[in-house]
């Protein structure tokens, strides 16, 4: 989730060492710790209350891997959708299309990727070009 490397900690807690003064470092990161306890164990008893009435759900591990990677999760379902298929034949080829399609409409949407716009061509005279008579 967040990404603290050793020297971020570090200086976390010398900024904190400063603005806290070494007296009530102990009792404020004591409290930190005791939030951050009762946090996670809500989280875990609200995702269990949740999964005890939607017993199909995805765990969070595959739904955080869901919300980040989206054109994944649609390559993973067509997939799925057609497991005995080694060879793509045409529902292969119309999953794909499929896939393909809603990953253009998923790029087009996001605002991120445009979609490709076709070739401009330019109209070509049927005849000697007059500006060479």
């Amino acid at each position: 989730m967040f990404d603290l490397s050793p020297i971020k900690i570090l200086v976390i807690v010398a900024v904190a060492l400063v603005l806290l003064g070494p007296d009530k470092l102990p009792d404020v990161a004591r409290k930190l710790g005791s939030t951050w306890r009762a946090l996670r164990q809500l989280q875990q008893r609200v995702e269990r209350e949740v999964r005890e009435v939607i017993p199909d759900l995805p765990t969070t591990g595959d739904l955080a891997r869901m919300a980040r990677n989206p054109v994944s999760l649609l390559n993973e379902l067509a997939h799925r959708a057609d497991p005995g298929d080694d060879e793509p034949g045409e529902d292969a080829s119309a999953a794909s299309t499929a896939v393909d399609t809603a990953a253009a409409d998923l790029s087009a949407h996001s605002g991120l990727i445009e979609p490709p716009r076709p070739p401009a061509t330019t109209p070509v005279p049927d005849g000697p070009d007059p500006a060479l008579n």
